[in-house]
């Protein structure tokens, strides 16, 4: 997803810790100032890249985390009855500055992770994770919470009343009620989970990165574009030149240079350099770290008498139970498979027009050889829409203008916002009445020290108690042109950009008084909604025409070529379902093993063959779009049995797509009620009555994915 990582359970970071004094660096009156432990002087509180230095971040993080420590000892010494206000609303309260460092820090772990950057989440995760230790397991400060839950609960309303119930739960599904021997494995497993999730994020882009095929001539590149040769050049030079050209990997498992390399030898190492950049060479194999994390979990959810982490992790979700998840990925199944069987044998019998009867279809051959098939069927190929989509207009005629056309919003470049690398963009969102609402930066280009995939976070999340707007950030990983020429995308990276940005949406709209429960603070299978939804606008015919003009001269593409384009986004559709079921499935499979049978490292390739097979997606054709030892989303971010949300969530957004398609695309008073129902709301309401409130629908219907796909 796009989502980083999230270190405190709900953003409490709030309570007391026994850690010795001598882990807390406090400079002293000699030191020079650490920016980060000032208040901004920029506007709206943006944080001031132009003075933050690497070596702030450690002391910055220790002394939040003491005057964190400092701020819940106040609240465990007042001797009166515990209250809303004297302890849920001051735990609210408490721990805005190391909330602040650390969404700043974990901004660049992902974006900019240079080598004293991951340096310094060595040092910090031991201290965060005692952190989460020790607030899950205070007792003292538990039955406070407790306290207030069981008196007050049910005389609380509207935000009040969630905020309790979220921050009590929190405690509870962490391990608050265990006796005190479970309690300290429970310690003792979370430090080893953030451990291991901090090598992961180490390993995988290092693996990643080593996975680079290098290419001696360009003659090998036959197929691609001159951009696409340049981009090649452009990436050999920044990793070393080992030889002329190199082809970069993706996070994905099928990489889309794929469907342009007319040099099958080449697409066969491509294809197989993606599949096992982190199973294979010893020094870059996850799997070991994979296998723990799993094990780990387990026994979380053992000593919580759960069967299984899905059990657990899933009772917060809008799903409740892994049977609701099995049944829900089962229905696509049973509609994919024909499908998919029908899309392979069409693509086979099209390569054998060429390449010879008893030709066999290979997975590295599927997308070059449905691009040709496209362009022969659809007249029209993707390099020849690929000119009308220049980044810039995609994002300023199109990301902003829909937004503008169906929320009201407005946006200005501010260039006196400085950013922590160059490539970066800062925007000023305003609503329909002037008010500034967010900032929002942007940051599109790929480099070594950014991880893969694309992702929305923020730097400081919107609060009416905090009286803070939100500051918010979106993440890609699209190739930059050389200088003084326009980064041009594809299709599929159009409709990124206006995903990440639907994120970006739910936390610029949030209206909500507690950062715990504002912006995209919702479960897993619904936070993926509004993205999804936002993809929407990608293809809406007066949205596409504002943005999709030639980069030289301006031109709106022509309504036959924009006819057969957009008539051909769900051309060979099967396959996109299909990898994202097989991903789903796969993390499903490793979260329902109890601990006695997680695989072992050795076993793990053999175990992810056999949960497929056993549910009927064992396809070479079509494999996951993340092999188990390059998931990302489940072994280093916050997906564990929670992939399907993508599908589930594709579920929603295609309902309510269907609800403005039907009251008009870019009618702005059914955007302004998906704003005031949904999009504002955080996590302040029942998710499923926020859905109900806005489509009438008492229930999602899945046919609409299935209808929206073309299957």
């Amino acid at each position: 997803m796009r989502i980083t990582r999230t270190l405190m359970t709900m953003g409490l970071a709030s309570m007391m810790l026994q850690s010795p004094a001598a882990t807390i660096n406090m400079m002293g009156p000699d030191d020079p100032v650490n920016p980060l432990l000032q208040q901004s002087t920029l506007p709206y509180g943006a944080p001031d890249f132009s003075k933050i230095k690497s070596s702030d971040y450690l002391p910055a993080i220790q002394t939040a985390i003491q005057q964190q420590r400092e701020e819940i000892n106040a609240i465990l010494a007042n001797k009166k009855k515990p209250t809303f206000e004297n302890t849920i609303l001051a735990l609210e309260k408490s721990g805005v500055l190391l909330d602040r460092v650390t969404s700043i820090f974990f901004g660049l772990v992902s974006a900019d992770k240079t080598p004293e950057i991951a340096e310094t989440e060595r040092k910090v995760m031991p201290m965060l994770t005692e952190l989460e230790n020790d607030i899950t397991f205070n007792p003292e400060l538990f039955q406070r919470v407790k306290y207030v839950y069981d008196h007050q609960y049910k005389s609380l309303k509207g935000e009040d009343k969630k905020l309790l119930e979220e921050t009590y739960k929190s405690f509870v599904r962490s391990g608050a009620l265990l006796p005190p021997d479970k309690m300290e494995r429970m310690k003792a497993i979370n430090l080893r989970i953030a451990e291991l999730q901090q090598q992961w994020g180490d390993l995988l882009p290092s693996a990643t990165n080593n996975s680079v095929i290098w290419v001696n001539n360009v003659e090998e590149l036959a197929g691609l574009s001159d951009a696409d040769i340049a981009q090649c050049k452009k990436d050999a030079e920044s990793r070393g030149g080992k030889t002329p050209y190199c082809i970069v990997i993706i996070n994905t498992t099928q990489q889309p240079i794929l469907a342009s390399l007319d040099n099958r030898q080449l697409r066969k190492r491509v294809y197989e350099a993606s599949r096992h950049r982190a199973d294979g060479e010893r020094s870059f194999n996850t799997f070991p770290i994979v296998v723990e994390i799993a094990k780990l979990r387990a026994e979380k959810a053992e000593l919580m008498g759960y069967d299984n982490y899905a059990s657990l992790s899933l009772e917060k979700t809008m799903a409740k139970k892994p049977e609701q998840v099995y049944s829900f990925l089962q229905r696509l199944v049973s509609e994919y498979e024909s499908k998919a069987d029908a899309e392979t044998k069409a693509i086979e019998a099209y390569a054998r027009k060429t390449m010879g009867s008893d030709f066999q279809l290979q997975p590295y051959d599927r997308f070059y050889f449905s691009a040709k098939m496209k362009k022969e069927e659809c007249n029209f190929s993707e390099d020849d829409v690929k000119p009308y989509f220049n980044i810039d207009s995609v994002l300023v005629n199109g990301v902003f203008y829909a937004a503008n056309r169906v929320y009201g919003l407005s946006f200005k470049e501010r260039k006196d916002i400085p950013t922590y690398h160059p490539d970066m963009k800062v925007w000023e969102v305003t609503d329909k009445d002037g008010k500034t609402l967010a900032i929002f930066y942007n940051d599109y280009f790929r480099r070594p020290t950014k991880r893969g995939g694309a992702w929305m976070s923020s730097f400081a999340k919107q609060s009416g108690l905090r009286q803070q707007i939100p500051l918010i950030y979106n993440v890609c990983n699209n190739a930059k042109a050389p200088d003084g020429q326009p980064s041009l995308i594809s299709w599929d990276e159009v409709t990124t950009l206006f995903h990440e940005f639907g994120h970006a949406i739910h936390g610029i709209l949030s209206n909500c008084k507690y950062n715990t429960l504002s912006g995209t603070a919702v479960a897993r299978d619904f936070v993926e909604m509004p993205s999804q939804f936002n993809e929407f606008f990608a293809s809406v015919p007066e949205i596409f025409d504002h943005y999709a003009k030639h980069t030289d001269t301006g031109e709106p593409m022509p309504a036959a070529l924009k006819e057969k384009m957009l008539n051909s986004i769900n051309f060979h559709s099967a396959y996109g379902l299909g990898e994202n079921l097989t991903a789903s499935c796969l993390d499903m499979a490793w979260h329902m093993l109890p601990s006695n049978e997680i695989p072992t490292a050795a076993e793990a390739p053999a175990f992810e063959t056999e949960a497929l097979r056993k549910i009927g997606l064992l396809n070479p054709q079509i494999p996951p779009r993340y092999s188990t030892s390059y998931f990302n989303h489940v072994w280093g971010g916050g997906y564990a049995a929670g992939y399907y949300s993508y599908l589930w969530t594709e579920v929603l957004a295609d309902n309510i797509a269907d609800y403005f398609k039907a009251h008009g695309p870019l009618n702005p008073e059914v955007g302004q009620a998906l704003r005031d129902k949904i999009l504002s709301r955080g996590n302040t309401k029942d998710l499923m009555e926020m859905f109900t409130d806005f489509t009438g629908m008492k229930a999602p219907d899945p046919s609409s994915l299935l209808k929206a796909r073309g299957l």
